[in-house]
């Protein structure tokens, strides 16, 4: 896992907000000018968004894209693995709200609670993290897995594909 989110050089940093399957940012998210926002699984992958397996094509990944090499937004497997092997601890770095994650190797990052952009406006920063998978919801049509947190819990959950949320990469 990267020590920050793609947009920021720091680990508390929120970084850049992405609709999912696409690799810049910008100043509305809405469902009008989502580029996947109406799109079935098959025109996903008919159009190139998706691979075989429902995750996203490199070239509609924003880690990938961002920064380039073996980095890639996680799948939503990956995403319920760090729930279930590591250790969550609420806490605040440098100000910002957010989980020390701890391995079980005792290596740890820090994920920033950096909320949501939707429409123009940030939401639920400080409160919640909402940070995209790569894997579509096979069966919720215009739908994505996301890691979501707040201090209560954490989970992967599945929303609206236009939302802004955060990227937090793996690499291979």
């Amino acid at each position: 896992w990267a020590t920050c989110n793609v947009g920021s050089d720091s680990p508390e940093g929120y970084g850049n907000y992405y609709a999912w399957g696409e690799t810049t940012t910008k100043s509305d998210y809405s469902e009008s000018n989502s580029a996947t926002y109406g799109l079935s699984i098959s025109q996903l992958q008919s159009q190139g968004y998706i691979d075989g397996s429902g995750n996203l094509a490199p070239s509609h990944d924003a880690a990938r894209a961002n920064w380039g090499s073996s980095w890639r937004m996680p799948t939503k497997e990956e995403q319920r693995e760090l729930i279930d092997n590591c250790t969550w601890t609420w806490t605040t770095q440098n100000g910002k709200n957010g989980y020390k994650v701890t391995g079980p190797n005792g290596n740890h990052i820090f994920l920033p609670a950096a909320g949501r952009r939707y429409g123009s406006s940030l939401y639920y920063a400080g409160e919640y993290g909402y940070y995209w998978s790569s894997t579509t919801a096979e069966s919720i049509s215009n739908f994505a897995y996301y890691l979501d947190f707040d201090s209560g819990g954490r989970s992967v959950n599945w929303n609206h594909r236009y939302y802004g949320r955060s990227v937090r990469p793996v690499s291979e």
